[in-house]
């Protein structure tokens, strides 16, 4: 739902910034007061194509924020989500044209690309002004219309599961078909270096026990000769640290019988001399017992330097090494019975296959009956907007098959089954039925959208609705119609209508007007909500012209009235 716009040197607007609410938004004012504008700006806050037009006189460059709230538009907030993009169930979109067509657009804050805007917002807003963000024009929304309007999404949901599992399925296929013609040299190479790994045997912790013994080994020498040297130094000389001691210790001793506080002193001495004597010992069996062998030193050099080299060439760790020797092995074992896996890789296939064109096929058989009631749907609909000669089909094919890589009967299988979906019209008897987007009226194909999503209201694309030109070439009975299907439509989607029509106006949950001024030299344009009073004055305004009387006021409250009821 659209919240807020706010608008900077568009056009004849200065700057303008208005609340939008729920329901059926309307906009009115005199020919040429700018009213229109408030479309364009949203189309080109949405990504529209700028036009040199597009910059009021003299102003630096174009300004236009849009605050949406995409709380039930949950598809949105995922691909806000993926971007990085989310702000609660905010959207907040602003766009910057200069004066040398220079455009920059943002999302919540961040800087986005025009393509990458599209995509973000898409489904936000649907507007029918100029052939502009028209999802419900284009085809490739209309295969989900139809499927919402028949009821299909079960179906559809476990279409796309098998989709998933087809594809998935074709790509081994494909792979393996796609192997067959380097098999050979590709057993020859995974051979190569299933030996090279398997004549290291390497295991998964004997590094850090090689590195240890390895440094032990560099330095045997001088950890002997420290060894040797300590256990002198604590024991073995004549002037070791243990006589020294217990020399000191006896003295102690001896003195302790003058006084006996020395008593703990000597006890502390003579258990250091005992501790000191133990390390010397073991000191002692160590230096004795160290090693040197240059030999086992060169091996356990040499076995590092190879588990070393073969760890950069798969992957860098023992891990990845042993995890490499186990993915070469189990290909190897599949090469050498390619043709059973083959047969396997192709029986699964055939399954997945089976089992998406049976889903596939019901999805056709329905959609081909739902197609004819929404197009009748769609055609009575248009005969009470006015259009009564008017006749809408939806038209089913199947999708391009060349080169796909699933097909079902020539068909080119898609998550959505084999179908494509199109809404055609014709606005005429006798005249041949057309696709919406080529629709020329911009009335015409205003209408023809009003009648689609009045069909579809509770399962419509988008949060917010726009329609501009919708009261083109119509008056009176029609126009209150279309303000009664506009109210209708409105109880589920916000709906913002530009109208020139009392009939349409008077069926407003809030009215707008917008006025043109002279200031000056320049011409400025502006949008307020109306109070009820200021309603009803405008109204009058409508159906009287210039002159307002106590009747034309007497007729637009009673039309108010009406609408309320």
């Amino acid at each position: 739902m659209l919240q807020c716009l706010r608008v900077r040197n568009l056009a004849i607007i200065e700057e303008v910034e208005v609340e939008f609410g729920e329901g059926l938004n309307i906009v009115t004012g005199e020919t040429g007061s700018g009213k229109s504008i408030l479309v364009r700006a949203l189309e080109l806050v949405l990504g529209g194509k700028a036009r040199a037009e597009d910059l009021r006189t003299g102003a630096p460059q174009v300004e236009i924020e849009a605050l949406f709230d995409i709380g039930d538009a949950q598809e949105v907030l995922q691909r806000l989500a993926d971007a990085g993009l989310t702000s609660g169930e905010e959207l907040i979109v602003r766009r910057t044209i200069s004066a040398s067509n220079r455009s920059r657009s943002y999302v919540n804050g961040r800087l986005v690309t025009s393509e990458q805007l599209s995509q973000l917002i898409e489904g936000v807003a649907d507007i029918s002004s100029q052939h502009e963000h028209h999802s419900l024009v284009h085809p490739a929304h209309h295969l989900r219309y139809l499927d919402a309007f028949a009821e299909l999404e079960p179906l559809t949901s476990r279409c796309a599961s098998l989709f998933q599992e087809a594809s998935q399925a074709a790509k081994a296929l494909r792979d393996a078909e796609q192997a067959a013609d380097k098999r050979d040299d590709r057993m020859e190479y995974l051979r190569f270096q299933l030996r090279e790994i398997e004549a290291l045997q390497p295991r998964a912790d004997e590094e850090e026990g090689l590195e240890l013994e390895r440094d032990r080994l560099r330095f045997a020498e001088r950890l002997a000769s420290v060894a040797g040297r300590a256990e002198d130094a604590l024991y073995a000389d004549d002037q070791a640290i243990s006589s020294l001691l217990a020399k000191i210790s006896a003295e102690l001793g001896q003195a302790s019988t003058w006084d006996a506080r020395l008593v703990p002193f000597a006890e502390q001495l003579d258990a250091a001399c005992g501790m000191i004597e133990e390390a010397a010992r073991e000191l002692g069996a160590y230096a004795r017992e160290v090693v040197v062998d240059p030999e086992r030193l060169s091996e356990i050099e040499e076995r590092l330097d190879a588990l070393k080299r073969l760890k950069r060439k798969h992957g860098g760790s023992i891990e990845t090494l042993l995890a490499y020797q186990q993915g070469a092995s189990e290909e190897l074992r599949s090469l050498e019975h390619y043709e059973e896996s083959l047969a396997e890789h192709r029986q699964r296939f055939e399954k997945a296959r089976s089992a998406t064109a049976e889903v596939a096929k019901e999805l056709r058989k329905r959609r081909q009956a739902a197609a004819k009631r929404l197009g009748k749907a769609i055609s009575q609909e248009l005969r009470s907007l006015g259009m009564g000669e008017a006749e809408v089909r939806v038209e089913l094919s199947p999708l391009e098959g060349r080169g796909a890589e699933v097909e079902i009967e020539g068909a080119r299988l898609s998550p959505s089954g084999i179908d494509r979906a199109e809404f055609l019209i014709a606005p005429n008897r006798g005249e041949e039925a057309r696709p919406l987007r080529r629709v020329a009226s911009g009335g015409e194909l205003s209408r023809a959208l009003l009648a689609i999503k009045r069909v579809l209201a509770e399962m419509g694309p988008s949060g917010l609705y726009v329609f501009d030109e919708i009261d083109t070439g119509v008056g009176g009975a029609v126009a209150e119609v279309i303000g009664r299907k506009l109210k209708e439509v409105a109880d589920h989607h916000q709906v913002l209508c530009i109208t020139h029509l009392p009939q349409i106006a008077a069926f407003a949950d809030r009215h707008y007007l917008v006025r043109k001024q002279a200031l000056g030299s320049r011409t400025l344009s502006s949008i307020h909500l109306m109070s009820a009073q200021e309603q009803l004055e405008e109204m009058a305004r409508m159906l009287g012209g210039i002159k307002i009387s106590a009747k034309t006021r007497a007729a637009a409250s009673e039309m108010l009235r009406d609408a309320k009821s």
